[in-house]
């Protein structure tokens, strides 16, 4: 059985683990430090005139269990780059173990070749948090599960879904969802939850034409009647879901949401998902929302906080992160 996340207690008391925050979402990494009731370790990342970065661990880490928060989103390349900085100030000041907590993994998308001389570039930015120093890596709801088999250490893939289904089983009554995959590709993806609340599922089939773009061409289930609940892992351009939703919509769904884990929203896609036919677009904050986002009508963000903070505490504690899950 799934299990609900805990809220702060005493179960976080005796950490002895050190917490760093770079810049890419210093909100998230207050609130995961809030939760375990731990100061952030003082600091300094600071950028000299020409952009390069400049970084200052300014306690005493040595022999020190340090978890190192920041996602590489947008500028993915400056945050990645503070990240790697960060790890390799970490291990040059002797601390004993480094575990990057990356909520949201950049890169993730370029996890094969799609055609000749193509990188994968998913691999490379695994092998550079490697050689940085990293011990171990944690993120969230990876864009493909075979990326773990990319890093040489250990790799926890943490779900969403938890926060996901608690939020869904408050807000609605199950007996008339359908959770739908906007994608073929993302078929385990809504499984999984759909078994979590007992639903079942419907897949959108499409056919992208050029990245950035999709045309959703059919509907494989009767979603007739049904409440649907779109599922994936991003949402970038927001031109998918629009896409699926108004296709659901046509095929006699009565209403249709979305849960995405990662709300990357690039360019226009804030504006497009309001002027769409979904009621609502529900993200979590691995990335940190825009004031576009958090101004907007049908885009709510779920906090994701308690869910890292208990594997970080779990991790520390050499127990099963997993068991969160199943």
């Amino acid at each position: 059985m799934m299990q609900e996340v805990s809220k702060p207690s005493d179960q976080f008391d005796g950490l002895r683990i050190k917490l760093v925050a770079g810049n890419s979402n210093r909100p998230l990494a207050e609130e995961i430090s809030s939760v375990l009731r731990l100061s952030l370790t003082r600091g300094v990342c600071r950028r000299f005139a020409d952009m390069e970065i400049f970084v200052e661990i300014q306690e005493n880490v040595r022999g020190e269990d340090v978890y190192v928060l920041q996602s590489t989103s947008f500028p993915a390349n400056d945050n990645l780059m503070e990240l790697l900085i960060l790890i390799d100030a970490l291990k040059r000041a002797s601390a004993r173990r480094i575990t990057a907590v990356v909520p949201y993994y950049g890169y993730a998308r370029q996890d094969r070749k799609p055609g000749p001389r193509t990188p994968i570039s998913a691999k490379l930015v695994a092998n550079l948090i490697e050689r940085a120093g990293a011990d171990r890596v944690m993120t969230l709801d990876l864009h493909a599960g075979q990326i773990q088999g990319f890093f040489d250490i250990p790799t926890d893939n943490l779900f969403a879904a938890p926060v996901m289904v608690r939020d869904i089983k408050e807000r609605f009554e199950l007996a008339n969802l359908m959770v739908v995959s906007p994608d073929v590709g993302g078929v385990v993806r809504a499984r999984a939850l759909a078994k979590r609340i007992d639903a079942p599922i419907a897949i959108c089939d499409k056919r992208r034409e050029r990245p950035g773009e999709s045309e959703v061409m059919n509907v494989i289930g009767n979603v007739r009647g049904k409440r649907c609940i779109l599922v994936d892992d991003i949402v970038d351009s927001g031109g998918t879901l629009t896409n699926a939703a108004e296709a659901l919509l046509q095929s006699g769904a009565v209403e249709v949401m979305a849960y995405i884990t990662h709300g990357v929203l690039s360019g226009g896609a804030v504006a497009r998902v309001q002027s769409s036919s979904l009621k609502s677009l529900v993200i979590t904050d691995s990335i940190e929302p825009t004031e576009a986002v958090k101004a907007s009508r049908n885009i709510r963000v779920l906090s994701i906080a308690p869910l890292i903070a208990e594997a970080i505490a779990r991790t520390s504690r050499e127990e099963s992160v997993s068991s969160l899950f199943y």
